[in-house]
């Protein structure tokens, strides 16, 4: 077996080529699109090269076949708020060899290593965590834009070698037109129509203060959680940058109380649907029918990210937002599943509000870490 560093037109294309080969058989997998993923290695598209570095690799086998491939990135900001110092591996895949699996873990160690790290943390993105993050270990269904899906004997690759889960990341499911609950609905009536409580929906056209504004709650909403980083306002427009081609502005929801950023619900379209068959390629053909899927629409939504500032939580927002979202999308008879991802289990209170607007489970990802 021969690992080799991604560097130049022809490994970059092969790196892209490895995740087509693994999945050519498996009907659920939806390919990514490649400009996405070689957008998380560029710096010119990347905001987190400016705290941090990326590399990558494929494997090929003794006949020069395509058998793997491996990213592993340090993020500044976050490598030094574990027990040590903890590096990231992602976009990991592979044909079902221990050995092989084994050698591109290794390439990432040692990576790492030489970079003074001490472990590193996997699957994950080099970026936010809202997208390919976390191995799935259960519910094996097509996916939605953004979320990565493995084989089941992934999570035996990782095991074997040594991960061990740090924690799991729950996905649970709407079916849209079933009815909220009678108590989740009263509370959430009540609580929009409360003085100096104001709902609105994203307006392109103000990107920069919803963005300011999503900033301000998120990282409020998560501070005290373990190794958390603020989020940076050049993060979230990049997030929103890449969202754009899919967004609905009235999926994306914010509460004022009086006047003051308070709770957040990011919504899409799951797009998924819209490049699924494209094989990972946005080229002239690819975006006729991107933009053909766009507008015949989608049945599937993505709940992307929730939060709301630590005052004003239980304070039933994000249940009047789901009211306001609910008003929305009824009349349009086209959205038939909404997925509530992803919600860590450590996260009980956003768990209890799944579970109390009616949701069910749907899949399960686990963030793995490896101590070297």
């Amino acid at each position: 077996m021969t690992i080799i560093e991604v560097n130049d037109k022809t490994t970059r294309k092969a790196f892209l080529d490895t995740a087509r080969l693994i999945y050519k058989d498996d009907p659920n997998w939806v390919c990514p699109l490649d400009n996405d993923i070689e957008a998380t290695f560029d710096p010119q598209k990347n905001s987190f090269y400016k705290h941090g570095n990326a590399n990558r690799w494929i494997l090929k086998n003794d006949s020069g076949k395509l058998i793997g491939r491996v990213a592993a990135f340090i993020n500044e900001k976050k490598a030094y708020g574990h027990e040590q110092p903890t590096g990231g591996m992602g976009f990991f895949e592979c044909i079902d060899d221990q050995e092989a699996a084994n050698k591109l873990f290794d390439t990432a160690k040692e990576w790492l290593q030489i970079n003074g790290m001490q472990a590193m943390e996997g699957p994950i993105n080099f970026g936010e965590n809202d997208s390919n993050w976390g191995l799935l270990i259960d519910g094996f269904i097509p996916p939605s834009y953004g979320m990565n899906y493995h084989p089941p004997y992934y999570k035996a690759l990782f095991e074997a070698y040594g991960f061990t889960t740090s924690y799991e990341q729950i996905t649970n499911k709407l079916i849209v037109y079933d009815e909220f609950p009678e108590r989740f609905t009263k509370i959430a009536n009540w609580v929009a129509k409360k003085q100096g409580y104001e709902f609105k929906h994203l307006e392109a056209s103000k990107i920069d203060q919803y963005a300011a504004d999503f900033k301000e709650i998120y990282n409020d909403a998560w501070q005290d959680f373990e190794n958390f980083v603020p989020i940076t306002q050049d993060a979230i427009l990049d997030s929103f940058r890449q969202m754009k081609p899919i967004m609905d502005e009235n999926l994306i929801w914010f509460a004022y109380i009086n006047g003051e950023p308070a709770s957040a619900v990011v919504i899409l379209p799951d797009a998924n649907q819209m490049i699924k068959g494209l094989n990972g390629k946005l080229n002239l053909i690819g975006k006729l029918k991107f933009a053909y899927k766009r507008w015949k629409g989608v049945t599937h939504m993505r709940a992307v990210v929730m939060g709301t500032k630590q005052k004003f939580q239980n304070h039933g927002l994000e249940s009047a937002i789901f009211m306001k979202l609910k008003a929305y999308v009824y009349p349009l008879n086209q959205y038939q599943e909404l997925e509530l991802s992803w919600v860590g289990d450590f996260n009980e209170k956003m768990l209890s509000m799944h579970y109390a607007m009616g949701a069910t489970a749907s899949k399960r990802h686990a963030t793995m870490i490896y101590k070297f």
